[in-house]
């Protein structure tokens, strides 16, 4: 039996207390930058996926404070990762959340998501991230602070 992915994912932005942002350099299916993001499992909420997302991806358990943005973002699920979904599925529903660190954090990558990560101010971040589900959380992150 096939088990494709369910159409629904969080997008988690670590940030710190001085407005520096973690990126992430995804390896599949082309290097690019990104914040913490996955899928949700069949029967997860989103308040359950985003701390096993953020610590999946870097090891991070409870060194900040996670905020539910309470805020969602369509988008058209993109052809190179179509093959995970069932072929109805064509929209993603992407739930934002915030993260805050005091200050850098030791990192612990997933190696077979992840070759590097880096910590940017703000405004670079938004320009080096591919999404524009990922640039949009980050500008409004950004008008936040």
């Amino acid at each position: 039996m096939v088990h494709y992915r369910r159409p629904e994912s969080v997008l988690v932005l670590i940030y710190t207390s001085n407005h520096e942002v973690l990126l992430l350099k995804r390896i599949d299916p082309f290097p690019y930058w990104q914040s913490v993001t996955g899928s949700m499992r069949a029967n997860e909420n989103k308040e359950d996926a985003a701390p096993r997302e953020l610590r999946e991806e870097t090891g991070l358990k409870d060194e900040g404070f996670m905020v539910d943005c309470e805020l969602s973002r369509s988008f058209e699920i993109d052809p190179r990762w179509q093959y995970r979904y069932h072929s109805s599925n064509k929209v993603n529903i992407e739930h934002e959340f915030h993260y805050l660190l005091a200050e850098r954090s030791k990192i612990t990558l997933h190696p077979r998501e992840h070759s590097q990560y880096k910590w940017l101010p703000i405004d670079i971040a938004i320009k080096e991230v591919w999404s524009f589900t990922n640039k949009e959380a980050l500008e409004r992150l950004a008008a936040r602070l």
